[in-house]
């Protein structure tokens, strides 16, 4: 306490380090925000109790200790890389979407109304479903691995694409723009371990792709014909009609957030 209160007693402080403090107090709390309902806060949470027991070795003077650490944190750079990559590339994505360098201004799809019919018809047969629609991150690499159609968003080609007799209906579906661009697309699984086990290939898949992308992700469970919405890597299950057509236009209108539970009516959230 004596050496802060020297510190500050005789160094000047002037408005340039009072930006300097401010910038550096917004840079931690967008990281915390990035690591906010991810893997990365338990690895975050690990490492600073690693740093935390190198400081205990450097006080008590525990050389054997000390010198292995000391190796270990060598490559913790390298480590970071590895374990928060995709934390990293979600970071570096949302810089690359942010207002401030004016890419916001292409809006989600508008013609939700399609996908909600399509989506309400597929349930009430049992025929499942994953329709994504692209927002601001281009998802270029998932449109590949599957067909390339480029028609108009209508409801009677999404309940075509994914009827059982049709060789697309086990991939996801690419929306953007209001037209479908790809169909039978493969999407990266989630790797959540927290997730639940009754959630099946889709749900994974959707999970997945919105955790990497700011995408949003419609599922429809062939096993329990319910609908759910998939925003920021969160799960919304059991939707109706009127509840994912609500929580499609706030999304539209940049209101919701990356859970919409509150649309639900109280209804409980599975992740």
């Amino acid at each position: 306490m004596d050496s802060l209160l020297g510190f500050l007693h005789f160094t000047p402080f002037s408005i340039r380090d009072l930006i300097d403090i401010a910038i550096v107090a917004y840079i931690m709390y967008r990281f915390l925000l990035l690591m906010r309902g991810t893997r990365g806060v338990q690895m975050t949470f690990g490492i600073v109790m690693l740093l935390l027991f190198y400081w205990v070795t450097l006080y008590y003077r525990l050389t054997a200790v000390q010198w292995l650490l000391s190796n270990v944190l060598t490559y913790i750079v390298f480590a970071i890389i590895v374990l928060y990559q995709n934390e990293i590339r979600r970071g570096l994505a949302g810089i690359g979407t942010t207002s401030i360098w004016g890419r916001h201004r292409r809006r989600a799809n508008d013609g939700f109304e399609e996908i909600v019919l399509a989506a309400t018809t597929l349930a009430s047969k049992r025929i499942g479903a994953l329709i994504v629609v692209e927002r601001d991150i281009g998802l270029r690499n998932y449109v590949e691995s599957g067909i390339a159609l480029d028609a108009v968003l209508t409801y009677d080609l999404l309940v075509t694409i994914f009827s059982p007799n049709t060789p697309l209906h086990d991939g996801a579906v690419i929306v953007q723009n209001n037209r479908i661009i790809a169909a039978g697309c493969f999407l990266p699984l989630t790797l959540d371990p927290y997730l639940s086990k009754e959630l099946g290939t889709r749900h994974r898949a959707a999970i997945g792709i919105t955790e990497e992308t700011d995408a949003v992700a419609i599922i429809v469970s062939e096993e329990t014909s319910t609908i759910s919405l998939v925003v920021g890597g969160k799960i919304t299950r059991d939707l109706d009609g009127a509840t994912l057509r609500a929580s499609l236009q706030n999304i539209v209108e940049n209101r919701a957030s990356t859970r919409v539970s509150h649309l639900v009516d109280q209804r409980p959230e599975t992740v």
